[in-house]
């Protein structure tokens, strides 16, 4: 399968280019990787101390990763953090992100690439955040014998179910020097498929990020007039299908006002939310407007505020459920206290699964089951003993961050 894999990172960067040509994301992962190894050469040379590695995908993987990455940074301040991203949606927003002293792209995943990438940054730690499992650079950091964890965990069962790559993806997670396992489901699939690693419950430090952010004091005069009367539903990281569905769910509940954070942010996109919504205002223009009641949405134009923004609702909609790759960061709302509805697509989502088992969340696949739905919740006398539900759920499950940090002190890592 070995061979599979090198074709496949061979082939990956051909097709980018073309898409390039008329996709903007495919043309920032082209054009950021441009003389990269030569910007990281001077970026390593202008200071002298040791470097920690971390790897995320893209955005929502580096929050998932940031409060060990602050963890490290406080504890270790002789060490300079190293932040790497796969995706142009991470590196794009991230990449003057403070709590790193470098941020670039990860060049490909090749044999020559990693050889070259560990030559010149020489980590004397690295990180992989939840499914990151690049082989090459796990196996040029275990020829290096440089320790690599892998945190946040995630894996699943089809992983294994299928060969010959079964074999080929359990010689890439026993690469790690350690795995810190997402859940007890992921610890289980680890014993069962005989992972030759070390592997102990982490648990996911989205927890203590969530938790960490809730706690922070933000306020928005605007934000406040407008919610000040409810029932109010905040929507974040929402696309088409999701849009639709809320749409249809405020002509039949005029009386819900929607704070809507839509998860591509683009002109043309903005202007087919304003179409859709059609008595909707934009956060950038909420401070100069005089009428303060002539409309039913906000529609956020901006990025970075969303995790702010579930503190206004009466519930949360999360949005992704309706796409392949799944619901986004639904935690960010449970830290507030709030029920979260989202579409059917969570199968990787371990907190989706235990919020609707303890019925602090709601699935649905059609308008039908939305609608009947939220005029259930949005009239429910036991709505508020829910959300302090939710808010306990995130506040149980903090502590991942802590557990790695007392992992590195009992091995004299880094």
């Amino acid at each position: 399968m070995a061979v599979f894999y090198n074709l496949f990172v061979q082939l990956f960067p051909i097709f980018i280019r073309v898409a390039s040509l008329w996709n903007p994301k495919a043309r920032l992962w082209i054009n950021g990787r441009k003389n990269q190894f030569e910007r990281l050469s001077l970026a390593v040379a202008s200071n002298n101390k040791p470097i920690v590695w971390f790897h995320s995908a893209s955005l929502g993987e580096f929050e998932q990763g940031r409060p060990v990455i602050e963890a490290i940074k406080n504890k270790y301040p002789h060490y300079r953090i190293l932040l790497t991203f796969f995706s142009p949606s991470g590196f794009e927003v991230r990449k003057n992100y403070a709590g790193a002293d470098m941020v670039f792209y990860l060049p490909m995943d090749s044999k020559k690439n990693a050889n070259r990438f560990l030559e010149i940054t020489q980590p004397k730690l690295a990180f992989f955040i939840k499914y990151e499992t690049w082989y090459h650079y796990l196996e040029g950091l275990k020829q290096r014998q440089i320790p690599r964890i892998l945190i946040s965990g995630i894996l699943l069962e089809k992983q294994f179910s299928f060969r010959p790559w079964g074999e080929f993806m359990k010689k890439i997670y026993a690469s790690f020097t350690h795995i810190f396992a997402q859940s007890d489901g992921v610890l289980t699939l680890l014993k069962e498929n005989k992972i030759a690693t070390s592997y102990s419950y982490g648990g996911d430090t989205r927890f203590d990020r969530v938790h960490e952010l809730s706690l922070q004091d933000f306020q928005h005069k605007s934000l406040s007039t407008f919610t000040a009367e409810g029932p109010i539903l905040v929507a974040g990281s929402t696309w088409k299908e999701d849009e639709e569905m809320i749409a249809s769910l405020l002509e039949t509940e005029p009386n819900i006002k929607l704070i809507l954070a839509p998860h591509e942010v683009d002109n043309k996109h903005i202007a087919h939310l304003q179409k859709l919504f059609s008595k909707s205002i934009l956060f950038t223009e909420i401070e100069q407007t005089q009428q303060k009641q002539d409309y039913q949405v906000v529609i956020i134009d901006c990025i970075g505020l969303l995790s702010k923004l579930y503190r206004y609702a009466t519930v949360c909609y999360v949005g992704g459920g309706f796409n392949r790759a799944g619901i986004h960061n639904i935690l960010e709302a449970a830290a507030y206290g709030k029920t979260v509805w989202f579409g059917p697509n969570y199968e990787k989502a371990n907190e989706a699964k235990e919020m609707l088992e303890k019925k602090l969340a709601f699935s649905f696949q059609t308008k039908d089951e939305l609608l009947d739905f939220a005029k259930q919740q949005i009239n429910d006398q036991h709505l508020a003993e829910k959300n302090a539900a939710s808010f306990a759920y995130v506040k149980e499950n903090t502590g991942a961050t802590k557990r790695i940090l007392d992992f590195l002190e009992d091995r004299n890592l880094p």
